[in-house]
């Protein structure tokens, strides 16, 4: 994604997370307050990695112009389940954009050495994901 597309937004920290929220001229106004939390948090540190949020990636992940795996009904379905995929791209290790076409992003996998596990969130989640697919 471009960094440009993050132009009007502020990202905050707040322990091992990070919070985008939109750069507007009321936020010095509200400075002064007590927020427990504002925006949508885009990432969390895991260990010694940042991984990015499901909901940031729902979000914008539409806009990635790499790390994107497109997957089918077969291959989702295994990866639900627990199961692993092989897939041959030319990525590094990491996280990887889970698009089932269409425009709609469901989450992250994680990519390592030729294959792919599910970084969905629980399951009661991963049904509604699927709902209409």
């Amino acid at each position: 994604m471009s960094p440009a597309l993050f132009a009007d937004y502020l990202l905050l920290r707040k322990k091992r997370s990070w919070f985008l929220i939109r750069d507007t001229v009321f936020i010095p106004s509200v400075t002064r307050l007590k927020v427990s939390r504002a925006g949508l948090r885009a990432f969390q540190q895991v260990g010694d990695f940042v991984k990015p949020t499901t909901r940031f990636i729902q979000s914008f992940g539409r806009l990635a112009t790499r790390a994107t795996l497109q997957i089918d009904r077969l291959q989702l379905h295994s990866l639900l389940t627990g199961n692993k995929i092989h897939v041959d791209i030319p990525l590094d290790n990491g996280y990887v954009i889970l698009d089932i076409g269409g425009g709609r992003i469901l989450g992250l996998g994680l990519y390592i050495d030729g294959m792919v596990s599910s970084q969905l969130p629980g399951k009661e989640i991963r049904s509604v994901m699927l709902s209409d697919w």
